[in-house]
């Protein structure tokens, strides 16, 4: 039975995974700002609803491993804000907000969690096609693309930090899959993969790739986007 992280769990790829996760007997901390029903429900999960690009309130998440946990095996960072806005209207103050949820609140809930990682442990960080270096873009997703590139720079430098520790840092980054917040910010568009399809190979991922992977980029889509 491993402890699992989880963000953005409120709906999508990450309340799919949360629910896959209980049910194969894991332990699950699910993080989100809203909290579903059925995640309080099951008895393997327990929820935190907090911002994540408040810093004051991940705090919440260092008392929780002090107190109740002890260790963490998995953390996905899933949880991510997409606007889809012409970068000339796009306001500083929501060219920062994109930054604080995408990149700030993984660095800062990573340093949270950091003590109470040990060999064998994974951080899986949930990226986008849009943050490849030389990946097709498209206009309006400049806060989104850019933060998703700086998530995969992130990464491969704290896979650098704790390799000695067995500790593996890796990034999936996913091509369109077809969740609420992918039909906010593109309607009318339909992605060829779904959420609970996307979780399926997350879920797995997230259980073996760090025997085979550290500090590494995995491209997953069939598509563009």
């Amino acid at each position: 039975m491993k402890n699992i992280i989880i963000t953005g769990t409120s709906r999508g790829i990450g309340y799919e995974l949360a629910l896959q996760f209980a049910k194969a007997g894991h332990h699950v901390l699910a993080i989100s700002r809203k909290t579903p029903q059925e995640l309080i429900e099951n008895q393997n999960i327990t929820c935190l609803a907090i911002d994540i690009s408040n810093s004051d309130e991940l705090l919440q998440v260092e008392r929780f491993l002090t107190q109740t946990w002890k260790k963490v095996d998995i953390i996905i960072h899933n949880a991510g804000s997409l606007l889809n806005k012409p970068f000339t209207q796009i306001t500083s103050e929501e060219f920062q907000n994109v930054y604080k949820v995408n990149v700030f609140a993984v660095a800062e809930l990573t340093r949270i969690c950091i003590p109470f990682l040990s060999k064998g442990s994974h951080v899986v960080s949930i990226s986008s096609m849009g943050g490849i270096q030389g990946s097709m873009k498209f206009p309006g997703l400049s806060a989104y693309s850019s933060s998703k590139g700086a998530l995969i720079t992130l990464s491969e430098l704290l896979a650098e930090e704790h390799k000695e520790q067995g500790i593996a840092f890796n990034v999936l980054a996913l091509g369109a899959v077809q969740t609420e917040m992918l039909k906010e910010a593109f309607p009318g568009y339909e992605a060829p993969i779904s959420a609970k399809e996307m979780s399926d190979y997350i879920f797995n991922f997230a259980l073996t790739g760090n025997q085979f992977y550290n500090g590494k980029i995995l491209q997953v889509s069939s598509s563009t986007p």
